[in-house]
């Protein structure tokens, strides 16, 4: 099976610089974002798009669905909740340790990566068992760091620098 994962287009949060819990749809750049993402896989066929149920989310996913596949919403592949980190500013943490799977530091009320890992590998685990030949996921930075320690490893546990971009889009083998 092939997955396509996506991350969302810009949201306020993300030009601002800052945790965020609450939300919020896409900007004018983030909805151009999708516009030019949708362009570039307009030829791509996927059997289903399955879209973390955030408002983000679910408005990229409306965008880039220019062949009107089914879309589900998923619970488990929803962002990392910053808890009581929300519109603070990301320097308020240190990032690199925030995104560090090996870590013992829990910065306020966050959610503990290892569970947050744990939360995306029981999606993937799932979506192995179904008879897809090629899916589309919209969803969120985070997930896209799960993604990568799901199929490339955990390495030395920094996911800092191993998300995807704003509409960015990355192909794995199930």
């Amino acid at each position: 099976m092939k997955v396509y994962i996506v991350r969302h287009g810009q949201v306020p949060h993300n030009a601002l610089g800052q945790y965020n819990t609450i939300d919020e749809d896409l900007t004018q750049l983030g909805i151009n974002q999708a516009r030019e993402l949708r362009d570039k896989i307009k030829n791509m066929n996927f059997d289903i798009i399955i879209s973390s149920p955030l408002v983000r989310a679910r408005h990229t996913s409306y965008i880039i669905n220019v062949n009107n596949q089914k879309v589900v919403y998923d619970e488990r592949i929803k962002e990392r909740s910053c808890g009581d980190l929300s519109g603070k500013p990301l320097e308020v943490t240190n990032r690199e340790e925030y995104w560090n799977y090996n870590t013992s530091i829990q910065y306020g009320s966050s959610e503990n990566i290892k569970s947050f890992f744990e939360r995306v590998y029981n999606f993937l685990d799932e979506l192995k068992t179904k008879n897809y030949g090629s899916v589309l996921i919209v969803a969120h930075s985070g997930v896209s760091k799960a993604f990568s320690g799901y199929f490339d490893g955990i390495q030395d546990g920094e996911f800092l620098n191993r998300g995807l971009m704003n509409c960015e889009i990355k192909e794995y083998k199930l």
